[in-house]
């Protein structure tokens, strides 16, 4: 076993040690998105600094501990903030948590995340059901020795974000009358944000939003053959795009303003999860 199996697998005996919780569904809550977490039936909640060796979220916005409980009657665990690879950890350690999560037993990762506008017809507080990724300019997270106990060493990406969940989600925003963006999202390393130009070559290149998260994840989920689905809060429109500089506290401010339409969306679509599990 490589060094970085042996690490997800003492992560997971630590966290063993805590609680014998088995999920069913993980929820990665982005930026400003935290509030989510309190519509969930808390069994136990362990911080992330409880479990050794385990990376820590520096960034506002995100509180940096799990959740295990219920969505209606699915049992799920949260993530209540994320580790990105901006903060300096190595990529195996950011995608260490959405591992973790495959192991103690959960069948379908649920992405959210805050992100920039690309698409010229979205405006801050839109909802996009991710349908598709671009992910030349993340690192890739199965570089290296390949793990076989995890997966294949030539995973597909042919259809990495669920059809079957794409529909649950549709219908769902669809029942609720939440108005709901469909697009291709685009992971950056950050933290900077991007460029005018950069954007505009994102456009050329087919994408609608852009992060700094969530690409690398479903790749190590994807390698794990877990489903996947995911929700990005357009938090601003990119640069170039307004007059306004850009700023996190903009990108939180937009979530509070996102956070109604939000909860609903992710809270019925989990519950409606439970027939497909």
């Amino acid at each position: 076993m490589g060094e970085v199996y042996e690490k997800l697998q003492r992560c997971c005996e630590s966290v063993r040690q805590k609680t014998d919780f088995v999920p069913k569904v993980a929820l990665v809550l982005g930026s400003g998105l935290g509030d989510f977490a309190e519509t969930i039936r808390v069994v136990c909640e362990i911080s992330y600094g409880e479990i050794g060796e385990f990376p820590v979220s520096t960034v506002p916005g995100h509180a940096g501990k799990f959740i295990f409980g219920y969505v209606g009657d699915v049992p799920v665990a949260c993530m209540k903030g994320r580790v990105h690879y901006y903060e300096g950890y190595p990529i195996s350690d950011v995608v260490l948590p959405v591992r973790l999560l495959k192991l103690m037993g959960a069948r379908i990762l649920f992405l959210t995340n805050a992100a920039g506008g690309v698409n010229t017809s979205f405006q801050a507080g839109d909802l996009m059901m991710i349908k598709d990724h671009i992910a030349v300019f993340a690192p890739n997270p199965l570089v290296g020795p390949n793990m076989d106990e995890l997966g294949p060493r030539f995973p597909d990406m042919s259809h990495v974000y669920d059809l079957t969940l794409q529909k649950l989600i549709r219908s769902t925003a669809r029942e609720n009358h939440i108005f709901l963006q469909e697009g291709i999202y685009t992971q950056l390393t950050g933290p900077s944000y991007e460029s005018p130009a950069e954007i505009r070559m994102l456009r050329l290149l087919g994408c609608d939003a852009v992060g700094m998260s969530t690409v690398a994840e479903a790749i190590a989920a994807n390698h794990m053959g877990m489903k996947i689905c995911g929700i990005s809060c357009i938090s601003n429109l990119a640069a170039g795009m307004t007059a306004n500089p850009l700023s996190h506290q903009e990108v939180q401010e937009a979530a509070d303003m996102a956070a109604p339409a939000f909860k609903k969306l992710v809270t019925e679509t989990v519950k409606k999860m439970e027939g497909i599990l």
